[in-house]
């Protein structure tokens, strides 16, 4: 029997990372992702259901994706998503199978996510200070993001990892406190940069801090970082030691340094459009194949064309780039 040909697309980018957002909804407002006030989400009965989530992975898994990622919105607002975690976990060929949250409702959810598989966390913390956390978050709530990162760690989550996105003039002095607290909890952080992708449409290149002014201020009091090996060449972060042993760090670049050379992922949204980039202009509809009775094999060469459109880079420096027409929360981190 012949091997089965990997989804790759025409730069030669093998794909083996899905990320599957499950809801466009979420409990919190953040500046960065969604709009303050008003929001029109999509009908339940436009979202793709559990069962068409998972029709999708096994028929993408066979041609090479063995790294599934939940997402949102916040993914935990979608009813009963441990039952999702469970089906995907039971897939032959997933060996990798996470989760990003804004950690509100974790203290809740940790346990039974932990029992139906899921082997890591992505939690979302953009500051340690309520005054920061709120004017980022737009909502209260940091207390239930701190009790959820409790829970996930007594339930036995040991892969945890924090994201904090960077904003210039609000998180400077979140830096070196989210940074002790994280090593404090042996906790992984990573700093993002600020992307094109929020709903108000406010970003402007000025406004991004740089993962190198954030490693500059992590230097300052903590001495030098050292950088690691990849362990995985796609992945998007550079990863450093710190000076004392005592944890790491790492950086998404996105604006300042792309990793379009290395991407390797997929994107499934709530309403089962696949996009190959999150600043993808164009949508692939997975839902009519699913809802329309379509095979395997269709659903795969779906993925392929998909894939085949895929351009070098998402061009957010170039004069001919045109910002996509959603928000972060509407595309799945």
């Amino acid at each position: 029997m012949s091997e089965p040909v990997p989804l790759t697309d025409r730069f030669g980018r093998v794909h083996r990372n899905l990320r599957v957002s499950v809801t466009d909804r979420c409990n919190i407002r953040c500046s960065y992702c969604m709009p303050a006030d008003v929001v029109q989400f999509k009908p339940r009965q436009e979202i793709l259901r559990f069962e068409e989530i998972e029709r999708f992975v096994r028929a993408v898994v066979p041609w090479g994706i063995h790294r599934i990622r939940i997402t949102g919105g916040e993914p935990l607002v979608r009813r009963d998503v441990a039952t999702l975690v469970r089906r995907l976990a039971r897939v032959p060929g997933v060996d990798d199978l996470a989760m990003t949250t804004n950690g509100m409702l974790l203290d809740h959810y940790a346990a039974p996510l932990r029992r139906a598989g899921l082997q890591r966390l992505n939690i979302s913390l953009d500051a340690i200070r309520a005054e920061t956390f709120q004017r980022i978050a737009r909502r209260t709530g940091l207390d239930r993001v701190m009790a959820g990162i409790d829970a996930a760690r007594q339930v036995g989550f040991d892969k945890i990892r924090l994201n904090a996105v960077s904003l210039i003039g609000t998180t400077e002095e979140e830096v070196i406190p989210l940074a002790e607290f994280a090593r404090s909890r042996d906790l992984e952080l990573r700093f993002i940069e600020f992307m094109p992708l929020d709903a108000e449409g406010r970003w402007q290149p000025d406004g991004v801090l740089s993962g190198a002014a954030v490693r500059g201020l992590l230097e300052a009091h903590f001495g030098p970082l050292a950088p690691l090996p990849r362990d995985d060449p796609s992945q998007p972060a550079v990863d450093f030691a710190y000076a004392d042993g005592t944890g790491r760090v790492g950086f998404i670049n996105p604006v300042t340094e792309p990793f379009c050379g290395d991407c390797n992922r997929l994107r499934l949204s709530a309403e089962g459009q696949l996009r190959s980039c999150l600043f993808s202009t164009e949508n692939w509809d997975v839902r009519a194949l699913l809802r329309g009775g379509a095979s395997d094999a269709a659903i795969t060469d779906l993925t392929r064309a998909c894939l085949m459109a895929k351009k070098a880079g998402r061009g957010t420096d170039d004069f001919e780039f045109v910002r996509p027409p959603h928000a972060m929360y509407q595309l799945g981190g």
